[in-house]
């Protein structure tokens, strides 16, 4: 008998519960096979793995109705024992249209800002989206969570996640384990957004069936992306010709996004962003979105939103800086080339005595 503990967060008990726990009573009285107790902020279950399986959707489900609702009646508790688990989550976000999805403890996960709102809408819209801007602005977590809502209402197939793998100050021979534990590092974000929205033994098994696969960019090559949600992230470290592969991997029924922050390329100094000369190619092709964050949409610890700033204005003031320069050194060869034509077109009679060398006549 297998056993799992959930934990109940930004719930009030009793209004979750019942009075005397009736509505997890009446959960346990539909699952004779396993014993379910609610002890504090915790509710164990005990059973065969299918039998967990489906009252953990059940009470996630509850805690998503919970939290649009704010509480917990006995027909809801028996509408979810009825339904399957893609009808009691559609159910909860059908009433809830600005929500993208619940996450794995209930948690509501939406667009806390305007852009990230118009990512929202633009990705709906379009099966390409490009989306730069600066760190800490939820690129990467909102963009996840749409691949995990289009996949849980059956939208695409499988999500397909990945990140170029750019050495940055170590190199990866130099790291311990495998390739996996090599990579795992720079594509940890990933799994931190995927275990906030998916239950740990969900996400396990969509792992190991590849329904959710994450893979360093070049892992891409030679497939073809089909009836998936594709997410290229950190895409300002691409080359050229990494990006032009992974954009051309786009099959007829995938949705594919870009992220990227032209502010923090970690690409060898003479290497152009495969991102930027993209946007450059790509801008006049119809059917392509386009969002851009700002430091406006930062949504971590406040000073991240004043660091962001702080550097953009030495960025615009260093940029400025080089145009100034690279006009005085423009100026200074016009006049050094000005000047030397003047030389060159005198004729011989005209030049100074001083001009000539020493030995002139013996040289004439």
């Amino acid at each position: 008998m297998l056993e799992k503990v959930i934990t109940l967060e930004n719930v009030s008990l009793v209004d979750f519960l019942g009075a005397d726990n009736q509505n997890i009573r009446r959960i346990s009285a539909a699952f004779p096979g396993s014993k379910i107790v609610s002890r504090g902020n915790e509710i164990k279950i005990q059973g065969p793995a299918e039998v967990i399986s489906r009252v953990n959707d059940i009470l996630s489900s509850l805690i998503e109705h919970y939290h649009q609702y704010g509480a917990i009646t006995d027909r809801d508790v028996n509408q979810y024992l009825s339904a399957t688990s893609e009808e009691a989550e559609g159910r909860v976000l059908a009433a809830s249209p600005d929500v993208i999805l619940f996450g794995a403890k209930g948690g509501v996960i939406k667009a806390k800002t305007p852009n990230q709102q118009k990512l929202v809408d633009t990705v709906m819209k379009h099966d390409l989206t490009f989306t730069l801007g600066p760190a800490g602005t939820g690129k990467t977590y909102i963009s996840v969570a749409l691949a995990v809502r289009a996949l849980k209402n059956k939208e695409v197939k499988k999500i397909i996640i990945s990140r170029p793998v750019v050495e940055a100050g170590e190199s990866l021979g130099f790291l311990p384990g495998d390739m996996k534990e090599k990579v795992d590092p720079y594509l940890r974000p990933i799994y931190d957004a995927l275990e906030d929205m998916i239950p740990a033994e969900k996400l396990k098994f969509y792992q190991e069936n590849k329904i959710i696969e994450i893979a360093p960019l070049a892992y891409m090559r030679g497939r073809t992306l089909n009836n998936a949600f594709v997410l290229l992230d950190e895409a300002q470290n691409t080359t050229p010709s990494q990006i032009k592969m992974f954009l051309t991997r786009m099959g007829p029924s995938a949705k594919v996004m870009v992220n990227g922050d032209r502010s923090q390329i970690d690409l060898p100094t003479r290497q152009k962003s495969g991102l930027m000369q993209a946007l450059d190619i790509l801008r006049d092709i119809p059917g392509i979105g386009y969002v851009e964050m700002t430091a406006d949409d930062v949504v971590r610890h406040r000073l991240v939103k004043e660091i962001v700033q702080a550097y953009d204005k030495y960025d615009v003031a260093e940029q400025r800086r080089e145009a100034e320069f690279k006009q005085r050194r423009h100026e200074g060869n016009d006049r050094s080339n000005g000047h030397g034509r003047a030389e060159h077109g005198r004729r011989p009679a005209e030049l100074a005595e001083a001009d000539l060398p020493l030995n002139h006549e013996q040289a004439l």
